[in-house]
């Protein structure tokens, strides 16, 4: 029984994340061969606040980027 945990920065839509989970889904029943009733899919979203990345945490590390 696959169990996938996707974790992401707040701000991604209802539609991509279905998206997603039908693409992982897809991916883990042509690669693998499980049935995809099988499989379960948690997506976590984080606040940027909460994420660090290069050294800064997310919000701030965006702001040197503009």
């Amino acid at each position: 029984m696959p169990y996938v945990n996707v974790q992401i920065t707040r701000g991604a839509s209802r539609e991509q994340k279905a998206g997603l989970v039908k693409d992982i889904t897809d991916s883990l029943v042509a690669r693998l061969g499980k049935h995809p009733e099988h499989i379960h899919i948690v997506i976590q979203e984080i606040d940027e606040a909460d994420w660090g990345y290069a050294g800064l945490l997310t919000d701030d590390w965006k702001k040197t980027r503009r």
